[in-house]
């Protein structure tokens, strides 16, 4: 997913000037959150640095959701269907956190599972559509 990610964001390199700034937020914090999801995923649980980057991963990810509720592009004025999905984030990243913390394995990666799925994989198919930003310019 980042490779089509930068493969679409090099295709728009046109057009990058007439981009919001809360666009290019957010498309920032989305590519770090994509890149950490990996490294954090495939390090060892419960480390130091799992933990560390786990933060940074939920603070990447927290902040991604929270910039989509002032991107109203492709619906001007008004909130659209991937906005569900930004406020399950924002309901699930604590659960995540607080299950680590209380030391629940199990719903630890529960948790990760549905955000990494509902979050990354499903809002990242939809970023990709045709009339969608990132979708135009990888299609272009």
């Amino acid at each position: 997913m980042l490779l089509t990610v930068t493969v679409a964001l090099v295709r728009g390199s046109g057009e990058w000037q007439t981009l919001p700034g809360i666009v290019w937020f957010h498309i920032g914090t989305m590519l770090l959150a994509l890149g950490l999801t990996p490294v954090v995923l495939l390090r060892r649980r419960g480390d130091r640095w799992h933990r560390r980057l786990g933060y940074v991963w939920v603070i990447a990810l927290v902040t991604t959701a929270i910039a989509t509720f002032w991107i109203r592009m492709s619906n001007p004025g008004h909130l659209g269907p991937i906005h569900v999905l930004s406020a399950f984030t924002i309901i699930q990243v604590p659960r995540i956190v607080l299950a680590a913390r209380r030391h629940d394995v199990a719903a630890h990666r529960r948790g990760i599972l549905l955000v990494v799925i509902g979050a990354l994989l499903i809002a990242g198919f939809f970023t990709f559509m045709p009339s969608r930003l990132l979708g135009d310019w990888l299609l272009s």
